[in-house]
């Protein structure tokens, strides 16, 4: 079985961003690309039920005719799919892709990549599906029960995606974070790409020598890589970083041992992920 990068789309404003964004990742890795559309049949919002009100025979009928409206709904859902698929098909061919993959599935989108999971490579994702409030100030929940989910690396992004220039790496020393380095440092995705490493925490020995091992790392790969130690808040002191030297691209890991542990377990994950302006690459 091929893995291969696989970007799942849907009819929001980020299906652009995920389709530029996994027609470089497909490039750069040499690897296929599958764009994955999930028709989720089950009703995004409670429907007030009101056939309690109504006497035996309308409620029969009203029940056949709610169900011919599902039926039509998934029908209409589909056909909506299958647009998009071809659309970010034809704009990959663009980007100078031979032959990306369209798939369409039935079911729930975390379900689906699960099952899907030993394909994957690479999983691109849009910030918010599209039935988020695009004002919102929320994550999607979709993305959220993927990232606790799925096992391999996720790469989110916005409604738009250039290739990034340059690369910042949230370093906390943990196994998590050192497997991080490992794969960034080999990984073709990253080839001839400059590395930011940024621990975030006190000038200590622990924190240099850590530092300097992630450091040495990257460039015995042959990157080019500078380093910091910098105290304060975890997301406020990562955003400062990439925004005062202009990162194109934040990897984490998914689960460390430190504060940045707590990215993806409760407010400070939510509150990262929201505010990046830029591509965010999740590790597992």
């Amino acid at each position: 079985m091929t893995e291969q990068v696989m970007a799942a789309i849907d009819g929001s404003k980020f299906s652009e961003g995920v389709c530029d964004a996994a027609a470089w990742a497909s490039q750069a890795l040499g690897a296929p690309l599958t764009f994955l559309h999930v028709v989720d049949n089950h009703p995004q919002t409670a429907e007030a039920d009101l056939s309690g009100n109504i006497g035996l025979g309308s409620r029969e009928h009203l029940l056949e005719e709610l169900s011919q409206l599902d039926e039509q709904r998934a029908k209409v859902a589909q056909e909506q799919g299958r647009l998009t698929l071809k659309v970010v098909k034809d704009r990959a061919i663009d980007r100078g892709i031979a032959e990306p993959g369209t798939r369409q599935r039935n079911g729930t989108l975390v379900e689906t990549l699960e099952e899907l999971q030993e394909e994957i490579r690479l999983l691109v994702l849009g910030k918010r599906g599209e039935t988020a409030h695009q004002d919102s100030g929320h994550l999607g929940s979709n993305l959220e029960r993927v990232v606790r989910t799925l096992h391999r690396p996720i790469l989110m992004v916005s409604d738009t995606f250039r290739a990034p220039k340059t690369v910042m790496l949230a370093f906390d020393g943990s196994k998590t974070t050192r497997k991080g380095v490992e794969m960034l440092a080999r990984s073709p995705l990253f080839d001839g790409i400059p590395v930011h490493v940024v621990i975030v925490g006190a000038e200590t020995v622990d924190h240099r020598s850590q530092l300097d091992w992630a450091l040495k790392t990257l460039r015995d790969a042959g990157h080019e890589a500078e380093g910091a130690i910098r105290a304060g808040e975890v997301e406020a002191t990562l955003r400062g970083y990439q925004e005062e030297l202009g990162i194109d691209l934040l990897v984490m890991g998914a689960y460390g041992h430190s504060r940045i542990r707590h990215l993806l377990l409760g407010s400070t994950t939510t509150e990262m992920l929201r505010k990046a302006k830029v591509p965010v690459l999740l590790l597992r």
